[in-house]
Formats: C-alpha cells, structure tokens, sequence
C-alpha cells in the first residue's frame, strides 16, 4: 500500500505541475482527493493492515495528502494572480489623460441686471430693503390707497391665499413697511427688489411671476423734478450717456401726479426701428409724488414731507437690454439660452 501511495503522489504531482487552466486544476483535485478520489480509494484497503502497519501508512498518506495540496495551492494561487492582473489590465485609467474641465456657469440675465440697477442706485444713495412674498390684504393694497372694492385692485387679479393673505401683486408693501419702521423720521431712499405674481396668461409679454423693483424717496421739499433727475441718471447708466427720458401723464393710485417714463430707444438713437416700433422711445417704467394719503399710512405728515416712488420690471429692462422676444426664455431653463449671456 505504501508503494500505491508512493505511485500515486508520483503521478499526481507529475499531471498537476503541467495544469495550465483552472478548470483541469480543478477536476485534478476532484480526481485525487475528492470523496471517491483515488487517494480515498488506496486508503479503503487500511482495513486489512496490521495495528503495526496503519500508522506508518497514515502518516504516509498524510504526507501524499499534504504535496498534492499544496501544489493545487499553489497553482490556485497563481492563476488568481493572473486574472488579477488581467482584470486590472483591462480595467485601469489612464492617468495621464487629460482631465474633464468642469463647466463654468454664469449669472442668470435677470439677477445681472438686478445687479446691475441696485449697484446703480447705491451709488446714488439708496438702499436695499426686501420684505415677505406672502404679503396681507392691508399692505399690498389698503395702505397704497387701494381700499377694498376699488376698480384698480381688478388690473392685478391677485392669487389670494386667504380672505386676507395674498401673493404680493408689487414690491410696494415693502415701501409701506419701511415707512412705519422709520417712525417719521428722513430721509427715506430705498430700493424693494423681488418676485411679484399676478394672474396673467403666460406669453411673449407677460407671466404669472416676475421680478419688479421700485423705489421710494420721503424728504423734505422733495420736488417732481428730483424724480426726472434721478431717473434720467439711472437711464444713462443703465442704458448709455445718450439716453433721454419723457414723461408722459398717468394714474396709479399711490402716486399723484403719476406718469410713464419712456427712455429714447438706444437701439436706433430715436429714429426709429423694430425695437421701439418706430417711435424712437420705449416705455420701462411708471412713476410719480407718493400720494397724501399714503404719506400718512406710512406714518408720515404729508403737510410736511413729501416724495416720489418709481417702479420696473426686471424682466422688461432685460428684455430691452438684451435684445430677448420673449419673457418665457428666462424661466425655461434651456442652456443654451442662459449660455448666451455667460460673458456678458
């Protein structure tokens, strides 16, 4: 038996030591160590041995047991070894590629030229106030001389959350609220950036949300002619050292007198063009000497002060500015529109 053993270990090194594939390896291990392996086969015959002899040949078929095993270890290892560097062959990156450049972005258009018109008119003095989008029935129109009922509240169509709570159809609360905070005291010169909503159809020219910006000065002796010279000054910064303004007679109910300003067209320099449809002027905003009675919802003495407030729309000096055809592009979020303005 020992001499089987012998042969055995013999042959089974001989086969395993010229395996070339992990799958005969495999069927090599079945065949010679497996449960009906021809190792178990050869110790099947122990039961006819003497008590001398099966120790000698245990220890014997351990040390057969032992070699194979370790060859078949071996060769395992190896060819683990080998689909490793394989698979890191096939799979590895190239580090000297070049990276991928991340995308710069941009400033959107309308928080540019909101950028731009407050940077203007801190120049000038003013600052920037800001208050809530949900805005309450007292200050978006009764404390502007919009009572409940009046004909003027059916041009804004508001959304109303409650009986009392409303998306602010203006940034004009903001006047209101910073008035009162004031206690009276001047001057006032504010600026009130920020997202309006009224209930308009969406197309070329209108949207149910955009972006105003209006302004409020309360001082003493506070004339007509400061508003023309402070919008004219805002218009050729905004627009260029040749632009002009004209003031036209209107209504708001806040403001007495009230009037739109037209600023000469700066496409054609007034002789008229597509742009302002050959009129040589383009309406940007309205205006006008802050009402009595709002003077006095604000906690002012309109015997004694007095003031003017003005009012545009973000998307309409964009519009203009940038030569836009339709408001909607600014809320598509198409890229390849916003892309157009990254070096503007």
């Amino acid at each position: 038996m020992k001499e089987k053993l012998e042969a055995l270990k013999v042959e089974a090194l001989a086969k395993l030591q010229e395996v070339m594939d992990p799958q005969v390896l495999n069927d090599l291990r079945v065949k010679y160590l497996g449960k009906k392996g021809e190792l178990t086969e050869v110790l099947r015959g122990m039961g006819g041995l003497s008590a001398e002899e099966r120790p000698v040949i245990g220890q014997v078929a351990n040390q057969v047991r032992g070699a194979i095993e370790e060859i078949i270890g071996a060769k395992q290892e190896a060819f683990q070894q080998q689909e490793t560097q394989q698979r890191l062959q096939a799979e590895k990156v190239d580090v000297t590629l070049p990276g991928r450049r991340m995308q710069q972005g941009g400033i959107h258009p309308l928080s540019r030229v909101v950028q731009e018109i407050e940077d203007i008119f801190i120049g000038m003095g003013y600052r920037v106030a800001e208050g809530p989008e949900v805005e309450t029935d007292y200050y978006n129109f009764e404390a502007l001389n919009l009572p409940k009922n009046h004909p003027a509240r059916d041009m804004q169509d508001s959304f109303y959350l409650t009986d009392d709570l409303l998306m602010r159809t203006q940034t004009s609360p903001v006047q209101i609220r910073t008035m009162q905070a004031m206690n009276g005291e001047v001057p006032v010169k504010i600026i009130c950036p920020g997202k309006v909503f009224r209930r308009d159809d969406d197309d070329a020219t209108h949207s149910f949300q955009f972006h105003q910006i209006e302004g409020l000065v309360i001082g003493s002796n506070i004339r007509m002619s400061d508003l023309k010279g402070t919008l004219q000054q805002f218009v050729q910064e905004m627009f260029g050292p040749n632009t002009d303004i004209r003031l036209r007679p209107s209504f708001f109910p806040f403001t007495e007198p009230s009037v739109e300003v037209d600023v000469s067209c700066f496409k054609c320099g007034g002789d008229g063009c597509r742009l302002c449809k050959q009129s040589g002027w383009l309406e940007i905003l309205g205006a006008g000497m802050v009402h009595p009675n709002v003077l006095k919802m604000g906690g002012y003495d309109p015997a004694k002060y007095s003031g003017f407030a003005f009012g545009m729309g973000v998307e309409r000096i964009a519009m203009l500015k940038y030569g836009i055809d339709d408001i909607r592009h600014f809320y598509n979020n198409d890229m390849s529109f916003v892309k157009q303005f990254k070096g503007v």
